[in-house]
């Protein structure tokens, strides 16, 4: 009996010293695991500030970025910074030939006019203008090319195009847009005191033009040159202040929609043969809605009265001579 209590006895022992030892092993792993999640929180805690980090640099870094372009935006215009930024138009030296419908405007007497004001209110009176004119000038989807003093040089038909027909009707319909604003800023200025309000002239050329990116691999300008582009200046030099000259081409593509007066055929520099050209009067359905102009339209039937001009009689007589020849018929 005493042998058989020992044996039991010593086995118990035997397996509490075992059981000991398992548990000692546990505890060992368990401080081991807390240790191991310690270092994983303290890693997780790091990792996740870091990127917190990387990421508020990272939306200071854009932030940056978009103010920069924002600013850089200011010196192109929309189309082309547009064109840039998506990839459309690559930053290099290169050129294509294109017909573009291209307007050159500037200030009547721009010298004269303003010898009399101080620098400050010179340019104040200047910006409010071109920024007009500007504004204007997006509304219908030009190109502004560039600033020179109080002259602005707009194209349509590149990077952006409607085709060449609607490009110059679009111009034209600018150009009328911007002789009317600067009649409503010229009472503004006389309001103000400006003793000679600023007039416009403005020549509208369509022609092919050359047009690209031209300067040094260091510094480029978008801009156009050619033959078209210097008739469009040539014509706006013959404008009358206040008025809108438009070469052949432009007319034969908008004059559906635009009335024009034919002029003398133009001797101009740079050019051997005279240049035939239209003084813009308006827009049709400007005109109808006023009055001046009396358009009907029918099947084989087209008639067109403008009764600014004060020979009524004339006009009706033609138009008799017309129903007589019809009923003769």
């Amino acid at each position: 009996m005493t042998e058989e209590f020992e044996a039991k006895t010593k086995k118990l022992e035997r397996d509490n010293r075992i059981l000991q030892k398992k548990l000692a092993r546990s505890e060992e792993n368990r401080a081991s695991m807390e240790d191991s999640r310690d270092r994983y929180d303290k890693l997780y805690e790091s990792v996740i500030r870091e990127l917190n980090e990387q990421k508020a640099l990272l939306s200071e870094k854009n932030q940056m970025l978009e103010t920069l372009s924002g600013k850089l935006s200011k010196y192109l215009s929309p189309q082309v910074y547009s064109s840039i930024f998506v990839g459309a138009q690559n930053v290099e030296i290169a050129s294509k030939r294109k017909k573009l419908t291209v307007l050159f405007s500037d200030i009547v007497g721009f010298t004269e006019t303003t010898g009399n004001l101080e620098a400050e209110e010179l340019s104040t009176v200047l910006n409010r203008y071109l920024t007009e004119m500007s504004k204007i000038a997006l509304e219908y989807g030009a190109t502004i090319d560039k600033y020179i003093g109080d002259a602005m040089v707009l194209f349509f038909g590149d990077p952006e195009t409607k085709g060449t027909k609607e490009d110059a009707k679009a111009c034209v319909k600018m150009a009328i847009a911007m002789q009317r604003r600067m009649q409503e800023l010229e009472q503004r200025w006389r309001d103000r005191g400006l003793e000679r309000p600023f007039q416009i002239r403005i020549g509208i050329n369509t022609g092919f033009c050359t047009v690209g990116n031209f300067g040094s691999e260091d510094r480029m300008d978008y801009t156009i040159i050619g033959t078209g582009v210097n008739l469009a200046a040539r014509l706006e030099a013959s404008a009358e202040p206040g008025g809108i000259l438009i070469a052949h081409e432009t007319y034969s593509l908008a004059k559906d929609i635009v009335m024009a007066e034919e002029q003398p055929p133009l001797m101009v520099k740079g050019f051997d043969k005279p240049v035939h050209c239209y003084k813009v009067v308006g827009i049709y359905d400007d005109l109808i809605e006023k009055g001046a102009v009396i358009q009907k339209e029918q099947d084989g039937v087209r008639i067109l009265v403008d009764m600014t001009k004060r020979d009524k009689s004339g006009a009706i007589r033609v138009l008799e001579e017309v129903l007589s020849q019809i009923k003769d018929r």
